[in-house]
């Protein structure tokens, strides 16, 4: 865990709408200042960004799940899918949900298909096999041995929720990382601050 000391410079694909030039129909989303690079890019077309946002924040936002697990979930996808801006944007927001340093370096770090040791929970072991099955499985359906371990350790509302956790995660993984959308500023600051990469 070193922190690089060479700045990033990051060239988004597409211009980033800002709140002077934010359409009518969603400007209200810059009103507490800027909403972050995937609302710039989405409100290139605002009437995805309008239907998209909901969306986007029931999947990622409070439920039954805990933060922790939506974390490592996440994280874990994003990871896998090697997207630069979701990995260094929810490492700290993993070790705010409650993940030790070391369980957010395994997610960061360990490649799909290899759970590290540092995860002792079988029902998180279970859950990384199964993220690792979804994200990097490639096409067909997941392996019936690794749907039958996830069924037992966990409810099926649990199971449907976090499969679809791991599918929008995958969505914006792809959108962040073809758009090559720039990690913010106080991110990479907080990145350097706990000596991420």
């Amino acid at each position: 865990m070193t922190a690089s000391t060479e700045p990033r410079i990051e060239t988004p694909l597409v211009r980033l709408i800002d709140a002077a030039t934010a359409p009518l129909t969603v400007r209200h989303l810059y009103a507490d200042g800027d909403p972050g690079p995937i609302v710039g890019a989405l409100a290139q077309v605002p009437e995805v960004l309008q239907v998209a946002l909901p969306f986007i924040g029931t999947v990622l936002g409070p439920s039954a799940i805990s933060l922790r697990t939506k974390e490592i979930v996440i994280l874990r996808t994003s990871a896998v899918l090697a997207c630069r801006y979701c990995v260094d944007t929810h490492t700290p927001v993993a070790g705010d949900a409650g993940l030790s340093i070391d369980e957010v370096g395994a997610l960061r770090a360990s490649p799909a298909g290899a759970v590290d040791p540092v995860w002792t929970d079988p029902v998180e072991r279970s859950l990384l096999r199964w993220v690792d099955a979804v994200a990097a499985g490639g096409p067909g359906p997941v392996p019936e041995a690794l749907g039958e371990e996830l069924a037992l350790a966990m409810e099926d509302h649990e199971v449907v929720e976090l499969t679809l956790l791991v599918g929008t995660t995958m969505m914006l993984n792809r959108l962040c990382t073809a758009l090559r959308l720039p990690t913010s500023p106080e991110t990479l600051t907080r990145l350097a601050e706990e000596g991420w990469t």
